[in-house]
């Protein structure tokens, strides 16, 4: 049943598209949820030559189809075959990366997706706004799906698993955002269910390679924006509020429902806080923090056995309470953009310890399944001592021309030992202190209205904790692609 409701979700979404194309209509606002009185876009394409020429938008009766198609090749120093569920292939260094191999690759840049929206005029202080979106892997065409990815190898050895890695996008068809809302100039934007969290609008607003999967780990990693656990970088049911107050803006978020309403925690609240200071050095410096509290996190993964050993590889849900602080810096002067940010996280034991529970790719787990159904809940993992994750980077971007634009950046993850017993610093446990490092470069060429092209690599190393059951501890991977974005 779920995956004809996907289906029918993504064959909706490509009729609004093939319906679009000859249809002319009214100039509308193609952004997301903006003021009723946003300036007036380009005319909507009237041909099929000009929505592949130019940069018109698909728009019918007021409401804009878009999307994006993302492919490439890599290839990676230590790799892993590739999976048709899961959202991107292992950009990211993991666990289970073996031998050297190249790759047909997908989500390098951003992630590929298809998607309506719209923004309605009500009064001229007043907007009915709306965005329903999917992402997908181009290859398969099939809805990315992070957990279903990673259950797809439970029971696999290390050495013979499939790229696999957790996320929020967990084979819905708004596995994206599912959002309406009423939008105002004066008095904010409120918008209610499948939504970006807090620090996912942060993370993309403020990394300088944009939470590209290929070049950037804390947009391959959901830890940042999920404040803890990327399953938490999305939430299905939530209320969700911004507010600009001349060079000031504020912005709130509450999730309601639990675990039955597609969510991976019981509840959780952000809080943000920003703003623009001008003349700055001739340029802009823009600020933003957000605290987030998460209660019941779900992160899921595969447990247990790793090599020489054979079957099985468990899939274990973790459950935590996750707190964290995020503090966000950018500096723009012309070309030139400057980046910094960092994160604290707090992993807690959970306020509810779950025996059984359905996750968000609707994979039923329980505690203790393993010689049941191959699966487990981790509810102790933080009990002896909270895990402390910190997380930071720094980096720019710079426009060389209109249509050449060059990426670097820097990025480093740092655990303190939690494990029971005496504290540790080496890879004896995954518990242990441990640091994780990233240097990325990547440049993107604009050569048409909808058409890029981009190459990069990305170097990482993983160090004691962070390294603790890993094949090998480094990797590069040197990756080119091409979108298409309407």
């Amino acid at each position: 049943m779920k995956k004809l409701f996907a289906r029918a979700g993504l064959t909706l979404l490509l009729v609004c598209v093939v319906a679009a194309i000859p249809t002319p209509s009214p100039a509308q606002d193609t952004g997301g949820p903006k003021p009723a009185a946003a300036p007036p876009r380009p005319a909507s394409c009237d041909n099929l030559q000009d929505f592949i020429a130019t940069g018109c938008p698909l728009t019918w009766y007021g409401i804009t189809a878009y999307g994006t198609v993302d492919v490439g090749g890599t290839w990676q120093s230590h790799g892993i075959d590739t999976n048709s569920k899961s959202p991107w292939p292992e950009y990211l260094l993991s666990k289970n990366q073996t031998n050297s191999q190249w790759n047909l690759s997908y989500n390098g840049l951003s992630q590929s997706n298809i998607g309506i929206r719209g923004n309605e005029p009500i009064s001229p202080d007043l907007a009915f706004v709306f965005t329903l979106e999917a992402g997908f892997d181009p290859l398969s065409l099939k809805f990315a799906d992070g957990p279903g990815s990673v259950a797809q190898n439970a029971g696999s050895p290390l050495d013979q698993q499939s790229a696999n890695s957790d996320s929020s996008r967990a084979g819905q068809f708004y596995n994206s955002q599912g959002y309406m809302g009423l939008s105002s100039p004066t008095y904010g934007t409120v918008t209610v269910f499948r939504q970006n969290s807090l620090t996912l609008d942060g993370v993309i607003a403020y990394d300088p390679l944009g939470a590209s999967y290929a070049f950037s780990p804390i947009g391959y990693q959901g830890t940042t924006c999920g404040a803890g656990d990327t399953e938490d970088c999305r939430y299905s049911t939530a209320l969700k509020y911004r507010v600009n107050l001349g060079p000031f803006r504020a912005a709130a978020l509450w999730q309601f429902g639990g675990y039955g309403l597609n969510n991976a925690a019981d509840g959780a609240y952000q809080l943000q806080g920003g703003g623009d200071i001008q003349n700055v050095a001739g340029g802009t410096v823009s600020l933003d923090g957000i605290y987030s509290w998460v209660k019941d996190a779900v992160g899921i993964s595969l447990a247990g056995n790793t090599l020489p050993a054979t079957l099985p590889q468990v899939l274990t849900a973790t459950i935590s309470d996750d707190t964290s602080w995020m503090a966000l810096a950018r500096y723009t002067n012309g070309p030139a953009k400057l980046f910094a940010g960092y994160e604290w996280i707090q992993y807690a034991p959970p306020s509810n310890p779950q025996t059984s529970f359905t996750d968000i790719a609707g994979n039923a787990l329980c505690l203790g399944c393993a010689a049941i159904n191959n699966t487990n809940i981790a509810n102790t993992s933080f009990n002896a001592h909270d895990k402390v994750l910190q997380v930071f980077w720094f980096g720019s971007k710079y426009a060389l021309t209109d249509e050449w634009s060059l990426m670097g950046a820097y990025y480093e993850y740092i655990q303190n030992s939690f494990g029971t017993g005496p504290s540790c610093s080496d890879s004896s446990k995954a518990t242990c202190s441990g640091t994780y490092k990233a240097i990325s470069f990547a440049a993107d060429w604009q050569f048409a209205a909808k058409f890029d092209a981009y190459a990069g690599l990305m170097w990482q190393t993983a160090e004691a904790g962070l390294a603790n059951g890993f094949l090998h501890r480094h990797t590069v991977d040197p990756t080119v692609g091409f979108r298409f974005r309407f």
